[in-house]
C-alpha cells in the first residue's frame, strides 16, 4: 500500500455531542477544541451551526480560536443550514461545510418523505450552493450502507460533480461488517473517486455492533482517506468510531495500514480526561488505549513477563499515549510483581521475611481488589507469626444485648483446640478464649485499629499491647477482618 496521508476528522463537539445528556457549552467546546489542536487532528467538526443559537456560538467561538486544525459545521441540504455553517466557520483559517442527506429508503420514506429524484436535487443544489461559499466542501450519505447500491453512487457522483472534494460514506446505524464496508468502499473508489485526485473517500462508523473501528480500518484497505471519530467512542446510541483507538491501530500497525498520520499520541489520554471531565462520561476501565487498566497488569504471569521485558504483554507503551504503566497488586499477582512493589517503595527483605509477607499479601488479597501501598507498608511490618507453634485455624463471634460469645479454635503445637468464652464484646470474648486454650494470665494494656484503606473492604492494622507476667510485648496484624485480625495481633505478642 502506498504511504500516504490519512486525514483525522473528530466529531466530538458534533456527533460525540449529541449523546443523550451531553450539554457544553461554547467554552467547554472550546476548551476540547484546543485540546483537539494539540492532539493535531486535522478536522475539527465544532457542531451543526442551525441547530440552535448556543450551537453557533460555539461553533464560532472555535473558527476564531483554532488555527492548525480545519474547522467544519455540520448542515443539512437546505440554504438556511448552510448559510448559517458558513457564517459561523467563515472566520475560521481553514473552514469546510459539510452537507449531508439520508440516501436508503427506510430514510427516504420514513423521515424525509422525499422520493430518489428529490433527493439527487437536493444534493446537487446544496453542494453547488456549499461550493461557492467554501472551497472545501464534505458531502454525507446518510445510512450509506443501506442505501441502494446503484443510487449511492449516483448520488455520490452528483456531489463530487458539483465540488465535494470529501465524500463520506456513513454506517449511521452501526449495520456492516467489515467484509459489506470494504466491498461498498472499494465500489465508492472505483466508480467515485476514480482517477480524481482532489476527491476523498470518508467513512463514519456507528458501534451497535461493537465494529465500527474494525469497519474504519478496513476502509482505509478500500482507499478510504478520512477516518471520522469521537474521542473516547461517545456518541449517539452506542458510540462513534474510537478517534484514538484508529490514531494508535495505524501507529502500532503501520505494517498493515501504511498511511501517515500528524497526530500527537502524548495527548491522547489528556485529551480523553477532559472530554469524559466535560461530559460527565466515564471511561470504561478496560477501554482500549485510554481506559483505566490499558496499562495495567496484575496477573502473575504477565507481571513476570512485563517485568523481564515490557514488550511481552504491551504492543504500545503507556507514555505513547500519555498514560502511565501500572502494576496492579491483587489476588492474581505473584513474587516477581511483589517483588517489584518493594522494590519500588525501597523495601529489602531477607528470603524468610519476604515469604511471610507475601503470604500475608495473598490472604489479604483474597480478600479484596487491590492492594495500595500504605497497606504494603503495614503488611511488611507485620511480625512474622508463622513460625510460632501456635496458629489460628478460626474464629467466630456473636454479639447480643448484654454479652458477646466467641469460639476460637488454635493449632498448638499438632493439636487443634477449641474453646468459646464470653465478654464484654467480641474481641474481649476472642481474647478470653485465646487466654483459655493457652492457659495464659496475660493483660491486654492497649488495643488500636487503624483503618489503611477506605471503603467496605477496608484493609486495618491493629496493633496490641500485653502485659505477659513482667514483660510487656507488642504485636502486630494486617487485616480486612478486624475480628480475625485482632486475634492475630494478640497471638502474635504471645507468641514473642
Amino acid at each position: 500500500m502506498s504511504n500516504d496521508k490519512l486525514v483525522i476528522f473528530d466529531t466530538t463537539l458534533r456527533d460525540g455531542e449529541q449523546s443523550p445528556g451531553i450539554a457544553l457549552t461554547p467554552s467547554e467546546k472550546l476548551l476540547i477544541a484546543q485540546q483537539l489542536e494539540k492532539l493535531k487532528v486535522d478536522v475539527i467538526e465544532a457542531g451543526f451551526a442551525a441547530s440552535s443559537p448556543g450551537d453557533w456560538e460555539g461553533v464560532n467561538l472555535i473558527a476564531q480560536n483554532i488555527k492548525n486544525s480545519t474547522i467544519a459545521s455540520l448542515a443539512r441540504c437546505h440554504p438556511d443550514d448552510i448559510e448559517q455553517a458558513w457564517e459561523a466557520i467563515k472566520v475560521a483559517k481553514d473552514s469546510r461545510i459539510h452537507v449531508f442527506t439520508s440516501t436508503s429508503e427506510i430514510h427516504m420514506e420514513h423521515m424525509l418523505r422525499k422520493s430518489k429524484d428529490e433527493i439527487l436535487k437536493d444534493t446537487k443544489e446544496s453542494v453547488k450552493y456549499a461550493k461557492k461559499l467554501c472551497e472545501d466542501v464534505e458531502f454525507s450519505a446518510q445510512d450509506a450502507t443501506r442505501t441502494d447500491k446503484d443510487f449511492l453512487i449516483e448520488v455520490l457522483k452528483t456531489a463530487v460533480e458539483e465540488g465535494a472534494t470529501t465524500i463520506n460514506v456513513p454506517d449511521t446505524v452501526g449495520y456492516a461488517t467489515p467484509q459489506d464496508y470494504l466491498e461498498l468502499l472499494t465500489q465508492v473508489y472505483e466508480q467515485v473517486k476514480g482517477g480524481n485526485e482532489d476527491v476523498i473517500i470518508s467513512t463514519h462508523c456507528h458501534n451497535d455492533l461493537g465494529l465500527a473501528v474494525a469497519n474504519s480500518l478496513t476502509a482505509i484497505n478500500a482507499g478510504a482517506r478520512q477516518i471520522e471519530g469521537a474521542i473516547n467512542g461517545i456518541g449517539e446510541r452506542a458510540g462513534n468510531t474510537s478517534t484514538e483507538e484508529i490514531i494508535m491501530a495505524v501507529k502500532t500497525r503501520q505494517d498493515q495500514f501504511g498511511v501517515d498520520i500528524k497526530a500527537e499520541t502524548t495527548e491522547i489520554f489528556e485529551t480523553s480526561r477532559l472530554v469524559s471531565k466535560l461530559t460527565g462520561y466515564p471511561v470504561q476501565f478496560n477501554k482500549a488505549v485510554v481506559g483505566k487498566n490499558a496499562f495495567s497488569h496484575e496477573s502473575g504471569i504477565h507481571q513476570h513477563g512485563y517485568l523481564r521485558n515490557t514488550s511481552t504483554y504491551e504492543i504500545m507503551s503507556p507514555d505513547s499515549v500519555g498514560q502511565e504503566a501500572k502494576i496492579i497488586l491483587g489476588k492474581h499477582s505473584g513474587r516477581a510483581g511483589f517483588k517489584d512493589a518493594l522494590n519500588n517503595l525501597n523495601i529489602t527483605l531477607d528470603s524468610d521475611s519476604f515469604d511471610n509477607a507475601f503470604n500475608t499479601f495473598k490472604k489479604i488479597a483474597d480478600r479484596k481488589g487491590e492492594i495500595v501501598e500504605n497497606e504494603l507498608r503495614a503488611i511488611v511490618g507485620q511480625v512474622d507469626t508463622n513460625q510460632s507453634n501456635t496458629k489460628l485455624l478460626s474464629v467466630s463471634v456473636n454479639s447480643k444485648d448484654e454479652y458477646a460469645s466467641a469460639k476460637v479454635t488454635l493449632k498448638v503445637g499438632d493439636k487443634e483446640i477449641t474453646e468459646e468464652a464470653t465478654g464484654d464484646g467480641m474481641i474481649h470474648a476472642a481474647f478470653t478464649a485465646v487466654k483459655k486454650i493457652l492457659k495464659s494470665e496475660a493483660t491486654l494494656i492497649d488495643y488500636r485499629v487503624e483503618s489503611i484503606t477506605k471503603g467496605s473492604d477496608a484493609t486495618a492494622e491493629i496493633v496490641t499491647i500485653i502485659n505477659d507476667g513482667h514483660l510487656m510485648k507488642q504485636g502486630r496484624s494486617v487485616s480486612t477482618d478486624v475480628v480475625q485480625g485482632s486475634v492475630e495481633s494478640f497471638l502474635n505478642a504471645l507468641n514473642k
